[in-house]
């Protein structure tokens, strides 16, 4: 009897214990009003507006919205760019390699480029009352204008002076008074033209022998040395002299500039005078004799080269047989203001700033700098 209980007792506790890890299970299955486990729905992506792809960067496998940012992202991204470059930044936001920098741009929809603000050159902060909040370019007037103007300060207060003006706080004295963009901006202030006490003053030419170029009197003297600043100053302005000995054997060297521009140092060259593999793909003339270091040393290495207009040697080959070129005509409301404003040429005797519309409209002007050696038709052009 004992036995037979001990074996039922042993049965018994294999049951319980194979039915252990069980019963828990059967439990939940068999209780009916159990509420089942409910994930929340996930947030639904943002509808973006990519816009459209109006950009001169549209198209080359790299984002240019500055609403985004990422490995899909370009380097430099310009607030003109935004809403335009749409097919890259949807396919690199697709691949994920770009995100909205801020979620509530997401429904933003494509800006407009900026127009250029009147064509306005506003220059350089090369001004000694530069950044301090007035506009202190005689060229502008009203409530954001300092106190005082001086002559000395025109084109050398650019960003307080596109502030007021963009605030509506100044406006021009007269639309006549807007000057093209200085080839050059921020160099002439480092150099001393001197005075205007020579004899040759005032007729258009340089006749200071240390500069060198288009822009020259056919003989520069010695008399004239730091004695003709306005000519020479609006010579260099324009491109058509550099620094360098008109007297000198041999071509004036290359000036390379400074290293002012915010892309310096970055092993890119910016400087829109060079071209090459080595080149940004975004150049803009306000880094234009602006990054020396980087276009010297790419230079060197072969993955830049200046492009021929700009090189002093080519100017110094003038005259330029243009009969094979059709100019056009000079019906542009900037022909005969010595500067080529026709979009097909470029070089330090074309505009700052040239317009599709004046096309084949400034004969006369690009025509005289075309045989100068101060423009050249763009590559593809005719």
């Amino acid at each position: 009897m004992n036995a037979l209980h001990t074996i039922l007792a042993g049965t018994a506790l294999s049951l319980a214990l194979m039915a252990g890890p069980v019963a828990p299970a059967l439990a939940q299955q068999a209780a009916p009003d159990a509420p089942a486990t409910e994930t929340a729905p996930a947030e639904p992506a943002p509808a973006i507006d990519f816009g459209d792809d109006s950009s001169d960067w549209a198209n080359d496998g790299e984002c240019d919205d500055p609403r985004f940012t990422g490995t899909g992202a370009a380097e430099e991204l310009l607030d003109a760019d935004r809403g335009h470059d749409a097919t890259d930044c949807s396919a690199a936001f697709a691949e994920g390699t770009v995100s909205l920098a801020d979620p509530e741009d997401a429904d933003v929809a494509a800006t407009p480029a900026p127009e250029p603000v009147a064509e306005i050159d506003f220059g350089d902060d090369a001004s000694e009352w530069a950044n301090d909040g007035e506009c202190d370019d005689p060229r502008f007037t009203g409530p954001g204008s300092a106190a005082e103007l001086l002559d000395a300060d025109i084109l050398h207060d650019a960003t307080d002076c596109s502030t007021a003006f963009a605030d509506g706080r100044v406006n021009l004295v007269e639309s006549g008074d807007v000057p093209k963009t200085v080839v050059a901006a921020g160099a002439t202030s480092r150099i001393d033209f001197g005075d205007d006490s020579g004899e040759w003053t005032y007729d258009g030419e340089c006749d200071d022998p240390d500069f060198a170029g288009a822009g020259m009197a056919a003989k520069p003297g010695p008399e004239s040395r730091l004695r003709d600043a306005s000519d020479c100053r609006a010579a260099f302005d324009l491109g058509t002299i550099w620094l360098g000995s008109a007297s000198a054997q041999g071509t004036p060297s290359f000036d390379y500039g400074s290293d002012t521009s915010q892309w310096a140092y970055d092993g890119e060259c910016d400087d829109p005078r060079f071209t090459g593999a080595g080149t940004d793909k975004k150049l803009l003339d306000d880094d234009m004799l602006a990054d020396a270091s980087d276009c010297r040393a790419l230079e060197a290495e072969g993955q830049v080269s200046i492009r021929t207009v700009y090189s002093p040697g080519y100017a110094a080959g003038a005259p330029y047989d243009s009969s094979d070129i059709d100019f056009g005509d000079d019906s542009s409301d900037y022909a005969g203001d010595d500067e080529c404003d026709d979009p097909r040429f470029e070089g330090p005797g074309a505009a700052g700033y040239q317009l599709d519309t004046d096309i084949s409209r400034d004969a006369g002007d690009c025509r005289a700098a075309y045989e100068a050696g101060t423009v050249m038709l763009r590559e593809g052009e005719v």
